[in-house]
């Protein structure tokens, strides 16, 4: 499990415009499926989850 998680982190890092691209979109999802009714812990989670990969949010 080690090894997957490693790869995973260098993947982030390497592709960290995409990851953050992708973090974004799932947000957006979760946001729509809850009608918006979370919308504030939503967007924190993204922001939290963007600064956790590579070198944090590019995609603003």
């Amino acid at each position: 499990m080690s090894d997957f998680m490693d790869k995973a982190k260098d993947f982030a890092d390497q592709h960290d415009k995409q990851v953050d691209q992708g973090i974004d979109k799932a947000g957006e999802a979760a946001d729509k499926r809850t009608e918006g009714k979370y919308d504030q812990q939503i967007d924190k989670g993204v922001d939290m989850a963007q600064q956790r990969t590579g070198q944090g949010d590019t995609d603003r």
